[in-house]
């Protein structure tokens, strides 16, 4: 078993790497999620009944999913900022 001070050093350098892939991980949620968006809508021309309606299936599985790669992206990079002083 390694000591702690190595298992923290090891960490420490591996959340970079984790941040990488979880941005892209988002980015590709992200990306999914917008393929009802027009660009009317950008600009306010968008029928309002059009968006307002209950995700089921695979669309709220990749919502949540989105949800929880943003939280761990965000716990990552404290986590790096707090640890990186070791």
């Amino acid at each position: 078993m390694l000591p702690l001070r190595a298992q923290m050093e090891a960490l420490v350098s591996a959340l970079p790497y984790a941040e990488i892939i979880l941005s892209i991980l988002l980015i590709g949620g992200i990306v999914l999620q917008q393929r009802g968006a027009t660009l009317g809508g950008a600009f306010g021309g968008d029928n309002f009944a059009s968006t307002f309606y209950k995700r089921r299936g695979a669309e709220k599985f990749l919502f949540t999913a989105t949800i929880v790669i943003a939280l761990l992206l965000v716990l990552a990079a404290i986590a790096n900022f707090l640890l990186s002083g070791i």
